[in-house]
């Protein structure tokens, strides 16, 4: 493995790794408060357990977070130092202002779980609150850097060096807004199915409960209404790619040639030998009214580009379908359990959805890492759109892959951690619930 793949590899790992723990980053202590604030309310006790359940979830994965994150900020140093070199002046805004969300995120994470019972219950809920409101503002800084990858602005770019900075330009580029709605979107549905699954999979292990039924009836309100609004938030971003990033829009859909009108094509395996995707399903006119609202026009395809200009099509069309897919099963079952909670709540004690629901479990993170495979992916060979080239930003220290070896081993061990420590949690709750109050 040569140095630039070791540096390639070991982003991508650290960032698939991350990229869990930022998304319940987001979305767990929104669950957690809003549970307590449905205790606070009503005075039952299930919320309270609900509440108290979470946010011992809620301190595994943010010391774990924490720890990836950390790994992250110096891999952005040592082995990106061109990037930084240029960038850091740029987006040095949005990086500071995550460092605070997160430092206010800790302390009122270390109010809630220590001032049960010593707080007034409303500002004990308070301080849930802003640990959920941090969190959610850590994932749209840290997006919001990403972004300016995607879209670069608020500088000038003369002879090799960036002039003229305007911080604030650049942190609010033209793709932090749905890219940030995305994002969100997407950590609300992957954390909601994945706890909903949980509960759900608890219930069929040990039997109909309480506080299982209402875990799951809980996430799943976030995790749906998320759901059945990522597709809008998806064609929005999708029109967005098409004006700033045609390249990456031809990637993800394997549009080999310009085409008018463009079919949008579902599935299949490319083969960049032969400019073709093979066993696809072909719509025609598809992709040109989803791009441009108009079945008749034309969508810039790979063959505008020089070869060396353009994405990979075959993990950036495959992680993309998958992303699709995956957002299509979760808004399906959304629909479903929308329609039941109105008409039919019968149908959601049926084993047959508990078993549906604790099947959708990883759907969501699966999501989550395609969809962020296609945003890094689609982006290259630039490590910033247009103006610097990946390759061109790599540590010259010889020896990355041994570093690669080493990032990998941590994240594995942390891996077990995490697993060890869930386990645990998990068999905790099942054993304490396990009699509360039979459905």
């Amino acid at each position: 493995m040569n140095d630039f793949l070791a540096a390639r590899m070991q982003m991508a790992f650290s960032l698939g790794f991350h990229i869990i723990f930022a998304c319940i980053g987001m979305t767990m202590p929104v669950l957690m408060a809003f549970s307590e604030w449905r205790w606070l309310r009503t005075g039952k006790t299930v919320f309270l357990d609900i509440t108290k359940a979470w946010s011992r979830g809620v301190a595994i994965f943010f010391a774990v977070g924490a720890v990836s994150g950390t790994v992250l900020s110096f891999e952005l140093g040592l082995l990106w130092p061109t990037f930084m070199q240029h960038a850091g002046p740029i987006i040095g805004m949005p990086f500071s202002w995550e460092g605070t969300a997160f430092f206010v995120e800790a302390i009122a994470l270390g109010i809630f779980l220590y001032g049960w019972n010593k707080l007034n219950k409303w500002v004990h809920w308070a301080s849930g609150v802003i640990v959920g409101i941090s969190g959610v503002m850590s994932g749209i800084f840290v997006v919001s850097a990403n972004a300016w990858m995607n879209s670069p602005s608020g500088f000038d770019w003369v002879n090799g060096k960036a002039i003229n900075i305007d911080p604030v330009k650049a942190m609010f580029n033209a793709a932090w807004l749905e890219q940030s709605i995305h994002m969100i979107l997407a950590a609300f549905i992957s954390t909601s199915f994945a706890v909903a699954g949980v509960h759900a999979y608890l219930i069929l292990r040990k039997g109909a409960n309480a506080f299982h039924a209402q875990a799951v009836k809980t996430a799943l309100i976030f995790g749906s209404v998320a759901a059945i609004l990522q597709p809008f938030s998806g064609d929005f971003s999708a029109k967005d790619i098409a004006k700033r990033q045609p390249a990456k829009l031809a990637a993800l859909e394997a549009l080999y040639k310009t085409s008018k009108p463009a079919e949008l094509i579902i599935g299949g395996i490319p083969n960049d030998k032969e400019e073709k995707v093979n066993y696809a399903l072909h719509i025609p006119g598809g992709l040109s009214f989803l791009t441009h609202g108009n079945f008749k026009a034309e969508v810039t395809g790979l063959d505008k580009f020089p070869k060396r200009d353009r994405p990979p099509v075959l993990i950036t069309h495959i992680a993309f379908q998958i992303m699709v897919a995956s957002g299509i099963l979760l808004a399906f079952i959304s629909v479903l359990y929308l329609v039941f909670s109105i008409n039919w709540r019968h149908i959601l004690l049926k084993k047959w959805w508990i078993v549906l629901v604790a099947c959708a479990t990883p759907f969501g993170f699966l999501a989550v890492e395609a969809g962020w495979t296609v945003t890094e992916t689609g982006r290259q060979p630039w490590i910033i759109y247009g103006i610097m080239r990946t390759e061109d930003a790599v540590s010259p220290m010889p020896g990355l892959h041994y570093s690669f070896y080493i990032i990998t081993a941590v994240y594995i061990l942390l891996s077990l951690i995490i697993i060890w420590l869930m386990k645990r949690q998990i068999s905790s709750i099942s054993q304490y619930y396990n009699s509360a109050n039979e459905i």
